[in-house]
């Protein structure tokens, strides 16, 4: 069977986790009579609550002989180091832009990795029945983005779809009929390339999501980079320095069908597929078989911005809301943490019993406090720390800086634009945005978030 191997793309809330949702209906991948939550692939409690994707997820579906795998991406940048790791493991992108919204923030980010690793991607123009859409301005500011971002000819001349996800239709034109998603199934299988690897070269695979399973225990998903692999099949891990970390046997074979993994006897180069059977690989190690001399190149991660000290509560109500108090046991949960999520990184405090935990904002960090004190662990939190970095080549202290959109009401835009400058924020653009709407875009430090308006 042919394969595509998807990734879709965009800012938090422009509707990529409905938009799979659809895509599996209409696939067949869900059987008639079957009961499916809404946001199917938001499986985790906090994204439920939420309402956004905190992890990296893949599913499949098949459409006229074709496997598509898709995997579903968080759309907020704290996540983004999510999104960087999956990019490998893919050879087109969907890049879903809100036809009012247009192209936000983390659009930007992950499309400009995307570009950068030479994928051609397909833009859908999504929520085009809002009362508020404008269609033809927001495919201008795709050009324009994808222009600054430095795409080549090739991925400058994009296929682009007009699209509701909630209602399950895409259509090439604008004024198109409205059906289904089919216009969508076909431009995949037409414009993303099938994997063009090597099956005949001994097997490796990259290790991208870290999953622990009580029943397999620590279960990688990949794509298979080079050859093929059979259960039981010897295999060994090889660190990016080319150091063999463990060898053993591949215990199962799973490949995704839906929102299902399945059991499978061989997959092949190509396939996007997670293993068990190994007790020490993480994040980002090659999986290959025994020949296998050199790892596999993994992609490099943007560093953390931010820092807070999480250290155990010795507090006069220590140990009265949590049963995980001790700081062995934080510190053991913390490490874990960095082998599944390598965005996030820990260090020992020079406070006696206290870790210091890097990431790549406060939405990240709260995500983890949260899982953990629901696992039962009690702690305390400091406050967060902007991270500055030293430039090797100059010299000069660097610290990281965010870029800022706002959509206010045009009287009001004074106002928005002297609070800003209040916390070094530079205005780099500002134009109406429909609605008596400004929209406004400035460039500030992070440590701005540390002042008081």
């Amino acid at each position: 069977m042919d394969i595509r191997n998807i990734a879709i793309i965009a800012h938090v809330d422009h509707g990529k986790t409905t938009l799979v949702d659809e895509l599996l209906k209409q696939s067949g991948s869900f059987h008639e009579h079957q009961h499916v939550a809404e946001r199917a692939m938001d499986s985790n409690d906090l994204e439920r609550e939420r309402g956004i994707t905190i992890l990296a997820k893949c599913t499949s579906v098949v459409w006229k002989d074709t496997r598509i795998n898709i995997i579903d991406t968080p759309g907020h940048a704290d996540f983004g180091g999510e999104v960087e790791r999956i990019l490998s493991m893919v050879d087109g992108a969907v890049v879903l832009v809100d036809s009012a919204e247009g192209a936000l923030p983390q659009t930007k980010f992950v499309v400009g990795k995307a570009l950068a690793r030479g994928l051609r991607p397909i833009v859908v123009v999504n929520k085009i029945d809002r009362g508020d859409a404008r269609p033809d301005e927001v495919h201008n500011e795709i050009f324009d983005l994808f222009a600054a971002l430095g795409a080549n000819d090739a991925q400058l001349d994009f296929p682009m779809l007009y699209a509701s996800g909630r209602q399950g239709w895409a259509d090439v034109e604008l004024d198109g009929p409205r059906k289904d998603l089919s216009p969508m199934f076909d431009l995949i299988l037409k414009h993303v390339p099938a994997p063009a690897l090597d099956k005949d070269k001994p097997f490796a695979m990259t290790a991208t999501i870290l999953e622990n399973d009580n029943f397999l225990g620590r279960v990688l998903t990949g794509r298979v980079e080079q050859g093929r692999a059979r259960v039981n099949m010897p295999v060994k891990v090889l660190r990016a320095d080319g150091s063999v970390v463990e060898t053993g046997r591949l215990t199962k074979l799973l490949s995704f069908r839906g929102l299902d993994r399945v059991g499978v006897e061989e997959v092949e180069a190509g396939d996007i597929v997670a293993v068990a059977g190994l007790s020490e690989a993480t994040i980002p190690d090659t999986i290959a078989a025994p020949e296998v001399t050199e790892p596999l190149l993994a992609i490099p991660v943007d560093p953390p911005t931010l820092s807070m000290t999480f250290r155990l509560n010795d507090g006069p109500l220590g140990g009265r809301e949590g049963k995980k108090v001790t700081s062995r046991q934080i510190r053991d949960r913390l490490f874990k943490e960095t082998e599944s999520n390598i965005a996030i990184r820990v260090s020992e405090s020079p406070e006696s019993e206290a870790f210091e935990v890097a990431g790549r904002g406060e939405l990240q960090l709260g995500v983890l406090i949260e899982t953990m004190r629901r696992e039962g662990f009690e702690l305390t939190i400091g406050r967060p720390r902007v991270l500055y970095r030293t430039n090797e080549e100059t010299g000069e202290r660097e610290e990281p800086y965010e870029e800022v959109t706002i959509d206010v009401d045009e009287p009001y835009s004074g106002v928005v634009v002297e609070k800003m400058s209040l916390r070094k924020g530079q205005m780099q653009d500002m134009r109406p945005s429909g609605g008596d709407k400004v929209r406004l875009t400035f460039i500030i430090p992070s440590r701005a978030d540390r002042l008081s308006w």
